[in-house]
């Protein structure tokens, strides 16, 4: 299921997630929806990542910060 992110900062790109036993699903609020596993960043950022967005704060720095992470995603969606 779709979740709201909080953005407890006020200023994220992050916009909703979802997460699965082995993915998270990111959507920015430019339209486009990333999906990263365990597969394609490894359990430890994936575990991050998870808890980040449950807090609704630091994902978007947290995926920018690590170039494994921003250039690791394992699907990218467009609306356009």
């Amino acid at each position: 299921m779709v979740k709201r992110y909080r953005n407890l900062s006020g200023n994220s790109g992050v916009v909703a997630y979802e997460t699965g036993d082995d993915f998270i699903q990111v959507r920015f609020r430019h339209g486009v929806t990333y999906w990263y596993t365990a597969a394609s960043v490894g359990p430890k950022h994936l575990a991050a990542m998870k808890q980040l967005a449950l807090r609704g704060q630091g994902l978007s720095t947290y995926i920018s910060t690590y170039p494994e992470v921003s250039a690791g995603y394992a699907r990218k969606e467009s609306d356009e």
